[in-house]
């Protein structure tokens, strides 16, 4: 069985991120989309809120396991058994951090490539950090976010102005 992991912060789930998401179901019979819990990381919306907006964005697909894990990337891939390690490039910037720790995850567990996306054209600006500036300054963040969850988004970042 060929068994995917997507970790990330998802503070929220981005539009960018569903299309890396769908994508890698294509390829994978299993894919972990698996929320990074980071006390250092001060993240906006809950652990639980995160893998609600990720369960409710990717209810068609029926290949996705929505989790979350703390600690090394490498011991929580080991522990689920996947193959591969999916990460999503935006542009070269991101490019050098991300190699980075690929080679890191690598020397950690081999067994598990790491797999880069390159995001669609039109999400390449996109991030959770820039989803939550315009949100809660009231900006349109329509498309940016599955439409699925984007009332609810919207109201959460709007209650923090």
């Amino acid at each position: 069985m060929k068994t995917g992991l997507y970790p990330g912060s998802f503070d929220p789930i981005t539009s960018g991120h569903l299309d890396i998401i769908e994508r890698a179901a294509k390829l994978f019979d299993v894919v972990h989309v698996s929320v990074l819990r980071n006390s250092a990381k001060n993240a906006f919306f809950s652990v639980d809120d995160r893998m609600e907006y990720i369960k409710k964005s990717t209810g068609h697909l029926n290949n996705i396991v929505v989790d979350s894990f703390d600690g090394l990337l490498v011991e929580y891939a080991q522990k689920i058994g996947a193959n591969a390690i999916i990460r999503g490039l935006r542009a070269v910037s991101d490019f050098e951090y991300e190699f980075q720790i690929a080679a890191m995850n690598n020397k950690l567990f081999e067994e598990a490539e790491t797999m880069f996306f390159m995001t669609s054209i039109q999400y390449s600006f996109l991030s959770s950090s820039i989803v939550k500036e315009v949100g809660s300054l009231g900006g349109n963040i329509e498309g940016l976010v599955p439409e699925c969850i984007l009332d609810d988004v919207k109201t959460r970042l709007l209650q923090k102005r």
